[in-house]
């Protein structure tokens, strides 16, 4: 659910105490969000004139448009590979198979039960839809984070016409049989099996059929599946499974070798069938418990793995619990820590390095604050970007950062910013070792090239707020007189910081309404926000769309004296009086929020936005919907707003539930929704009802926090579902975990009110 590539720049400011275009910001301050879309007059005087519409026209808006976007010194661009009419339905994984330098091959994961996940050929010529053809049906049950996860083609695909899926499916629990691996060290919760299949071609390589099972494994819960297979240069089939899932490997599989979970395994499947096992394997003639499949340990959830095609290197992706992301270069017999290290670190901790004998540090981690879901990348071995040849390309999922891997004179190995691709989910090169990406959430396959235009340097992004148009020169608490002014009904929790919000869009664009009620601007657009805090104003925060059509956010810090606002390079905390601390969000950190999935911009609804606002320049109340199609910025009417979604309050005095699902909207829903990024199946966009939301008796997927009986919700019983536990919680638990250090106490007051009214499960 991206936004159309024909909209663009949105830049969303939020002035913390002016609700009017003409005020400062340092004026009476407004309320903090208590969830009313009405805001007070400026100075309380003169009470507000109810009238059908809060302006008369549409503010002229000559100064207020996003910046070019400020380039990493990369070099490298990523473009669609192919035409934009040649999309793909969550494409999982991308891969050439051998003897056909003109295709690429799409595996899509699948997003039902009943409905075969599909494998496409497309040729790299291709121009029109109808020049990608089915290769393969896959049933596949994509719940928590299955699908069909991995695609390898034998290396002699050109005579023997055989490739491997490897995917998951639901068997009812005990009926999983599968020998080799007996399901050792876990519990069936429900019989979400991983699988490993045989496909071969009955009509020259046209189509695939015929699956034979190679392998199969239970998962004791729905989450860190791995899924990659791959053939290594030794000619053995490669296939990663993570720790069995919830949180912080409660089974401890990554460290146990007498299961298959959280390893890397190598199969030699030319033998005896199903397959064999390759003689050099580490514990290929153990006579113990250890599982003669296992090529290396010590794995939390090795999602994307690659060989480099030229040294046979194995780089792999393994994705962190809380604190670390990490890239590995990955040996026969290796244990790379899992669950005793993440990172370089103790698990956990971002202070305490791991030093352990016996375990393989990472090449590279990366912090929350850069990445939370790495995606193992491949090594670039092209000729078209010469001074990345030879280099490893990798990225992360949530924030969309990509990465290569450089190394200085000692030999020590840093990461240097290449650019951004919304949810990258798998790499591949081609048969020239051009590289590929797969972003999930668009659909589409990207290409990295050289950035030709960066012949002409780029115009300097704004390092001050004064700068940016968007606000009076002269006097930086002024917002500029092109912006317009709107208020949520059910707000997003910031510490209790007081907030406002404008938009600005440019001049003749206009705002279009998707089925779902979310808002789409165009490019060259602009949103603000500007919070107040502990008596401060401390922040104004620029979340801007390119004119790529991508999102980004930008934090302004402001001085002590309230003069103006400097963009920061990066996150940081900020101490202040009475002990108390506010957190500038980094650039990554933005979009782990702002969600492709959520539409990037989050708030800007008919739902949210359906309800009275006072417009402090004419000192009207009036609804926002109504005022925003009279005054022209929608592209098309939206109709009476009484007769379209109205989002509650959560301080309102609607029904407990309606009001207790808005707040997990506003909240939680823009990574808790399909390809959002949260953990788990839970979908919290409101209006579909608690069934909907996936988490009524559901198993928590990140872990129980030592509550025995814990699910998700557990109707009746607060003390049992995680949903409170987490909100309530104030360290590495706690939700959300990017830009809340203070829990919000009403809140969860709500979210325990519904759940103790939730008397069973529908």
């Amino acid at each position: 659910m991206h936004r159309s590539e024909r909209f663009g720049i949105v830049l969303v400011f939020t002035l913390a105490a002016s609700a009017a275009c003409d005020e400062t910001l340092d004026a009476t301050p407004a309320p903090a969000d208590a969830g009313s879309a009405i805001d007070g007059t400026a100075d309380g005087a003169v009470p507000p004139t109810p009238s059908p519409y809060g302006l008369d026209v549409r503010p002229a808006n000559t100064t207020c448009r996003a910046p070019a976007r400020p380039p990493p010194p990369s070099g490298v661009v990523f473009e669609n590979a192919f035409p934009a009419a040649i999309t793909f339905a969550a494409p999982m994984k991308i891969r050439q198979a051998p003897g056909e330098p003109g295709n690429l091959y799409v595996a899509e994961r699948g997003s039902s039960t009943t409905v075969p996940a599909k494998v496409k050929r497309v040729p790299l010529s291709a121009q029109t839809p109808s020049d990608v053809k089915d290769f393969a049906l896959v049933p596949v049950n994509p719940a928590g984070e299955g699908g069909l996860l991995g695609m390898a083609f034998h290396p002699k695909w050109a005579s023997n016409r055989t490739a491997f899926f490897s995917y998951t499916r639901t068997y009812a629990a005990g009926t999983d049989g599968a020998p080799p691996d007996s399901n050792a060290g876990g519990p069936i919760n429900s019989g979400l099996t991983s699988i490993v299949s045989r496909w071969t071609s009955a009509d020259g390589g046209l189509t695939v059929g015929s699956p034979v099972e190679v392998f199969r494994r239970v998962q004791p819960y729905s989450n860190h599946n791995g899924g990659d297979i791959d053939f290594g240069p030794d000619g053995y089939l490669y296939f990663g499974l993570g720790d069995g899932g919830s949180g912080n490997d409660p089974l401890g599989s990554g460290q146990r070798l007498n299961t298959v979970l959280g390893k890397i395994l190598r199969f030699d499947v030319d033998g005896a069938p199903p397959y064999t096992i390759p003689p050099t394997n580490p514990y290929a003639s153990s006579t113990g418990p250890e599982k003669k499949e296992i090529y290396a340990s010590g794995f939390r959830n090795p999602f994307r793995w690659n060989f480099d095609r030229e040294t046979g290197d194995l780089w792999v992706g393994d994705v962190g619990q809380s604190a670390w992301e990490e890239i590995d270069k990955v040996k026969l017999g290796g244990n790379y820590g899992w669950n005793t290290c993440e990172g370089f670190h103790k698990r956990g901790s971002t202070t305490a390095l791991c030093a352990t004998p016996g375990l393989n540090d990472p090449v590279v981690a990366h912090g929350r604050s850069e990445a939370t879901v790495i995606t193992g990348g491949i090594v670039y071995r092209g000729k078209a970007i010469p001074s990345l040849t030879g280099t490893y390309v990798y990225a992360d999922y949530g924030t969309g950062n990509v990465w290569g891997i450089v190394y200085d004179g000692a030999g020590r190995a840093t990461s240097k910013p290449l650019g951004r691709v919304p949810n990258p989910v798998d790499f591949t090169v081609d048969a020239d070792g051009e590289l590929y990406i797969a972003s999930l959430t668009t659909g589409r396959i990207l290409k990295m090239k050289p950035d030709t235009a960066m012949t002409t340097p780029p115009s300097a992004f704004p390092d001050a707020l004064s700068k940016t148009g968007c606000v009076d020169a002269s006097d930086p608490k002024k917002p500029a007189s092109g912006l317009v002014p709107y208020g949520v009904r059910s707000p997003l929790w910031s510490d209790g910081a007081e907030k406002e919000r404008f938009f600005a869009l440019p001049e003749g664009g206009t705002i279009t309404v998707g089925a779902d009620g979310d808002f789409d601007f165009p490019r060259g657009t602009v949103l603000v926000k500007t919070f107040r805090a502990f008596g401060k104003l401390l922040e104004t925060r620029l979340f801007v769309r390119h004119d790529d059509g991508e999102w980004a956010g930008y934090s302004y810090e402001w001085n002590d004296d309230g003069t103006d606002a400097q963009l920061l390079p990066a996150g940081k905390t900020r101490a202040l009086a009475g002990g108390e601390s506010w957190t500038y969000p980094s650039r990554a950190q933005c979009v782990q929020c702002h969600t492709t999935a959520a539409g990037g911009s989050l708030g800007l609804e008919l739902g949210q936005l359906n309800g009275d606002f006072v417009y402090t320049s004419t000192n009207r109340v009036s609804n926002q919907l109504a005022t925003l199609e009279h005054i022209g910025v929608l592209a098309a009417p939206v109709g009476d707003p009484a007769k379209l979604a109205r989002y509650p309050e959560p301080s309102g005095t609607e029904p407990v539930e309606s009001r207790a699902l808005s707040y997990l909207h506003s909240n939680c829903s823009h990574c808790h929704r399909p390809a959002g990024g949260g953990g788990g199946a839970m979908d919290f966009r409101y209006g579909q009802g608690l069934l909907a939301t996936k988490a009524c008796g559901a198993n928590p997927v990140g872990g129980n926090f030592g509550v025995a009986a814990a699910k998700v919700l557990a109707p009746g019983n607060p003390n049992e579902s995680m949903i409170s536990i987490r909100m309530r919680a104030e360290d590495a638990k706690r939700m959300p975990p990017i830009g809340v250090r203070i829990p919000d106490a009403k809140g969860a007051s709500l979210i325990d009110e519904w759940i103790t009214s939730v008397t069973s499960c529908p």
